[in-house]
């Protein structure tokens, strides 16, 4: 889990005011790529300041949530490793 450190909200409000004023000039110039690559990047520092927010007030650093990975190409059972297996 990675600690969200109260004492940088003020400059993740820098950053997500940043990211507002590149998806404006973004749209202005017509990149719509890269209008949705900023906005990916404003939701997930938005997330954090929510986060943020919501941290208590004990002094205690609030905890963030990664979630657990998901793998989706896993070896089937009794396969030899990678190693071992021969290519042609």
């Amino acid at each position: 889990m990675l600690q969200l450190d109260p004492e940088q909200r003020a400059r993740l409000i820098e950053i997500i005011r940043n990211l507002r004023e590149r998806i404006t000039q973004a749209r202005a110039n017509g990149w719509l790529g890269e209008v949705e690559g900023l906005q990916v990047s404003l939701n997930a520092a938005m997330a954090k300041l929510t986060n943020l927010n919501r941290a208590t007030t004990d002094g205690r650093p609030q905890l963030v949530d990664l979630g657990m990975p998901i793998f989706t190409d896993l070896p089937r059972q009794g396969s030899k490793p990678l190693d071992d297996q021969e290519f042609s």
